[in-house]
């Protein structure tokens, strides 16, 4: 029996499921607006469905996990594909119990796109089940990242619920500079979501068009002797390159618009063979997202924010507020487990050190440190409604950037993530 195939088509009924669910909770939400019976039911009734729906593919992607440890032989989570599906997988099981907790629809409409986003963006790497690194040989890896990954669940289904609160509360007619720029905190917010988006629709665009750039640089290896050589490394795009790795030849670049060669070279302080491809996403990522946002802005001929929030009318923001809250309590124990104290504990097992100032294991303290201080806020400051809301919108932000900034842009002992 192919178990990974199974695992595969686990994986995509999930993803499917998934997105009928979401449409399914935005039924529930935006019937309570056109129907002139019992709203409340109609929310309820279809709240229900699109909750049990989502239990079950909550089950399918847990099928896909287990399938695929079986038929690759390790735990699956050696790497980025197999982290962000079972981040996407544990974001779902925080949001079910939120969902039992508050029976909320609208807290569907916001939670699952971040569970579609999560397994989109998995799909962009790799999906080959690849050999450990010795480094990885561990039960820890277990331990470690699946704790880590649950505590961020809680931190997104936080990020969902204040979001959602500042949609709700945010007065976006008022021209006061106050709200101006309350409505400008709101429209970045949204955009850094698009940005992800653009990026992830942008490499399945050039992969299914069979795009291909591909440099060659000459980088110094040192030997086990100490000698120093000259090799020549192979780097390929799959996006179009505007930005050329520093003192690279290019060996082959299909033309994509006119351009045949890149625009720009990446500047000599960025090393490695890697990072011009690195920057060249990132420029990637920024243009999509604000063509994309452009776009919808067009189209609305409004401020996105401004264009979602009539869908929160009739949420109590006390609620949105109780919920960002607990998410986050929940989540905080969970994260200091997993991303501090098990990988410390590892970190000691593997490199003979508990702390060693990698930008892993940096950021994994600063998003440590940043929700001490919501929490802190919050319990002895009494900081809730907007500010604790912008500060769960700006926690996840920063999660983000731990979870993709780092893993793909900063080089370190980590790098192997990214694979």
């Amino acid at each position: 029996m192919n178990w990974l195939a199974i695992s595969g088509n686990a994986l995509l009924i999930s993803f499917v499921i998934y997105c009928i669910a979401f449409l399914i909770f935005v039924l529930a939400i935006t019937g309570k607006t056109w129907s002139n019976r019992d709203a409340e039911k109609h929310s309820r009734k279809w709240g229900s469905a699109a909750y049990i729906l989502s239990a079950v593919g909550l089950l399918s992607q847990i099928i896909y996990f287990f399938t695929r440890w079986y038929g690759g032989g390790h735990f699956p989570l050696s790497n980025m594909f197999e982290f962000m599906t079972f981040l996407g997988l544990a974001i779902m099981a925080a949001f079910l119990v939120m969902y039992a907790i508050y029976r909320t629809p609208v807290l569907g409409v916001f939670s699952l796109p971040v569970v579609v986003l999560m397994i989109a963006y998995a799909a962009v790497f790799p999906n080959e089940v690849q050999p450990l690194i010795p480094a990885l040989q561990s039960y820890w890896l277990k331990i470690h990242v699946s704790t880590a990954a649950a505590g961020e669940a809680f931190f997104a289904v936080g990020f969902a619920a204040g979001l959602m609160y500042l949609l709700r509360t945010v007065n976006f007619d008022s021209k006061e500079a106050r709200d101006r720029k309350e409505q400008r905190g709101v429209e970045f917010t949204l955009f850094v979501i698009f940005m992800l988006v653009a990026f992830i629709g942008s490499v399945f665009t050039f992969n299914a068009a069979g795009y291909e750039a591909k440099f060659t640089k000459e980088s110094i290896v040192k030997s086990n002797d100490g000698t120093q050589n000259k090799v020549a490394q192979s780097v390929t795009y799959v996006l179009p390159p505007i930005v050329a790795p520093y003192q690279a030849n290019l060996e082959h670049m299909d033309t994509f618009l006119g351009m045949d060669k890149p625009l720009f070279t990446a500047p000599s302080w960025m090393s490695g063979e890697n990072a011009g491809r690195k920057l060249n996403t990132v420029v990637w990522t920024v243009l999509g997202g604000i063509l994309l946002y452009g776009l919808l802005r067009l189209i609305l001929r409004k401020p996105v924010g401004k264009a979602i929030s009539p869908i929160m009318k009739g949420m109590e923001p006390e609620d949105l507020d109780e919920i960002g809250y607990r998410s986050i309590a929940i989540g905080y124990p969970i994260f200091t487990l997993g991303a501090l104290i098990f990988a410390m504990i590892w970190a000691h097992k593997a490199w003979g050190r508990f702390w060693g100032w990698d930008p892993k294991e940096v950021w994994a303290l600063i998003v440590w440190l940043f929700y001490a201080v919501f929490l802190h806020l919050r319990l002895s400051r009494g900081w809730q409604g907007k500010r604790s809301a912008w500060l769960a919108v700006i926690g996840f932000l920063v999660v983000m950037f731990t979870l993709v900034g780092v893993n793909l842009v900063i080089a370190g002992l980590h790098s192997y993530s990214g694979v």
